[in-house]
């Protein structure tokens, strides 16, 4: 689930400010009366409305280990996942298991096909 925008936190907050009550808040804008508590709590604290940063750990293949990866294939299209595991390593320093690898080539639209790795309509007929 995403999260709200700022822009309609700042409405919500306005709109409490002009006298809405904060339950009619949250029944015309289709929000929680919690959240609509809490944006007004934060709006006058001064706090920021901005949406929190979403939980969860970093990719452990960035943009950068994904670039390497996709011309890895262009490359090597007959590599397997131990060998596309250890060029990440040695080229990039991103030291991942091969199931890492599997799961970011297949986000690629890769897939593997006999012996190569390719995209689902470059490899079937």
């Amino acid at each position: 689930m995403r999260a709200y925008s700022e822009d309609l936190r700042e409405k919500v907050v306005e709109a409490v400010k002009r006298g809405m009550k904060k339950c009619e808040a949250a029944y015309t804008f289709g929000l929680s009366l919690s959240s609509v508590k809490r944006y007004v709590g934060a709006a006058c604290e001064g706090r920021s409305l901005l949406p929190k940063t979403r939980p969860g750990m970093r990719p452990k293949i960035d943009n950068n280990g994904r670039r390497l990866l996709e011309a890895n294939l262009q490359e090597t299209p007959a590599a397997t996942l131990s060998q596309r595991r250890e060029f990440l390593e040695q080229v990039a320093g991103i030291r991942v298991s091969e199931s890492t690898v599997y799961r970011m080539l297949k986000r690629l639209g890769f897939t593997r096909k006999k012996d190569r790795w390719g995209h689902p309509s470059a490899t079937s007929g």
